[in-house]
């Protein structure tokens, strides 16, 4: 107890309270992500032996759904959108997809109050078909604009 107010003193973890400290791990995550774009940017990854080759590319022909992201990042983070939409246009929506939910992130955080995502079982399902259609297309002989 408190000699002075007569209130307990709480011990243990420390509450973050102010907009200061809430704002700390959006920013972080904002920071590592601008720095692996600044990397992507940095080292082109349309010369080869900088990163490695797609595991499944490479021992089945077959692109995957984030086949060309390396490629689509390094055309983005250069300006140019639509390279970036040919190297692979799921990861361009990705992007921009990142950039609103690390506002809505930000603006909540900054007011106290929690984000919750909530994707119910319909979302997930229509994601996941959609990248599957991608995938399916981008393999076939007339989706050949898909490839990266």
């Amino acid at each position: 107890m408190d000699v002075e107010s007569g209130k307990p003193i709480r011990t243990g973890t420390l509450r973050p309270r102010g907009t200061v400290l809430r704002l700390a791990i959006p920013v972080g995550v904002l920071a590592a992500v601008a720095g692996a774009f600044a990397y992507v940017g940095s080292v082109d990854p349309y010369e080869p032996g900088h990163y490695p080759v797609c595991p499944l590319l490479r021992f089945t022909g077959v692109y995957c759904p984030g086949c060309g992201g390396l490629r689509s990042a390094h055309s983005f983070v250069h300006g140019d959108l639509t390279a970036a939409l040919h190297a692979n246009a799921p990861a361009v929506l990705a992007y921009l997809g990142f950039a609103v939910l690390w506002t809505v992130w930000v603006i909540r955080a900054a007011r106290g109050r929690p984000v919750r995502v909530d994707l119910g079982p319909a979302h997930l399902w229509t994601l996941g078909t959609l990248l599957l259609v991608f995938t399916v297309v981008r393999n076939l002989p007339f989706g050949g604009w898909l490839l990266p």
